[in-house]
């Protein structure tokens, strides 16, 4: 028998396994399904937070990453003395543009955006003060560098306060770094998790078919060919619960996204979202087997040398 007819004979063997262990988890369905199920919501969960992790990141990109300062003038300080200000700031070498908003011009933005209309109207005076935007130039966009234009525009006389529009931004930016390591250290867990349900299942079939074993090795049988059924058990196990996990991941996102969808539409926010379907289609399967044949191959190592012909 020539190599290529070894090779074949050698496939063959393994697909017949695989097959083979396919259909012991058919003939137990309650008992293969609860651990399948298992397995996929513990592979969900972690996907399922990065997804979302994902969108939020999407969300704050859109926004722009620059560095303005908001400059909120005293109440005396009037409309030409503010456009005086506004052009004395953007001779500053660290300042690249200045925007000067009067007092009425800010009522006017927050009308259109609040949709307060005539409740404004009702107002015994305009409670908004006069509004000088500020923006960094590139070259000073370091942290450093706009606490420091920050700190000095607030010391200006006619200055009541001054503020840094993405300060909130940076801060939300951190805070999904943060959960971003979550999740890992998560994943972590539940892939440990995934192991321990694994190499349960598979000890557990080991020690009922203790008996099927012994005879294998007393006719002969190696102890890589008493493990292969095991291995394509934990295959099986791993593969179709990374596809629940997808299902489930699938299922729920397109709950939420009608949801999601309305509210950034009333933000006028033209947002979608980002389903990672077709990277989770083929990472969740995969994730599942590597840690299904790891689990079995553990529980198969530790159980399998104690089974000896009597």
């Amino acid at each position: 028998m020539d190599i290529v007819d070894r090779f074949k004979n050698y496939l063959l063997r393994h697909v017949q396994v695989m097959l083979a262990s396919l259909g012991d988890l058919w003939r137990h369905p309650l008992a293969s399904i609860m651990t399948i199920v298992v397995i996929g919501i513990a592979l969900a969960l972690p996907a399922g937070l990065l997804v979302m992790l994902t969108n939020v990141a999407q969300i704050s990109g859109q926004w722009q990453d620059s560095h303005q300062i908001s400059l909120f003038l005293n109440d005396e300080v009037g409309d030409t003395r503010g456009q005086q200000l506004a052009e004395q700031l953007l001779s500053w070498p660290d300042i690249s543009a200045v925007e000067f908003k009067s007092s009425s011009e800010s009522l006017e933005e927050f009308r259109e955006l609040s949709g307060l209309g005539s409740m404004l109207d009702n107002l015994p005076k305009n409670p908004l003060p006069a509004v000088i935007i500020v923006q960094a130039a590139d070259d000073f966009s370091e942290t450093e560098n706009i606490e420091d234009l920050l700190e000095r525009l607030a010391r200006m006389q006619d200055i009541e306060l001054a503020q840094l529009d993405m300060q909130w931004l940076q801060r939300l930016r951190s805070l999904n770094q943060t959960a971003q390591r979550a999740v890992q250290i998560l994943a972590a867990l539940l892939s440990i998790s995934v192991l321990l349900v694994i190499g349960n299942t598979i000890r557990l079939s080991i020690l009922n078919r203790q008996a099927e074993i012994r005879v294998i090795k007393l006719v002969g049988g190696t102890n890589a060919f008493v493990r292969r059924p095991f291995l394509y058990t934990g295959f099986w196990y791993g593969f179709l619960g990374g596809v629940v996990a997808w299902l489930t991941l699938l299922t729920s996102l397109a709950v939420i996204s009608g949801p999601i969808n309305a509210l950034a539409s009333q933000y006028d926010n033209v947002f979608s979202l980002q389903w990672l379907a077709g990277e989770l289609f083929l990472a969740l399967p995969l994730i599942g087997v590597l840690l299904g044949v790891l689990g079995a191959w553990l529980a198969v190592g530790k159980h399998l040398n104690a089974i000896e012909p009597n």
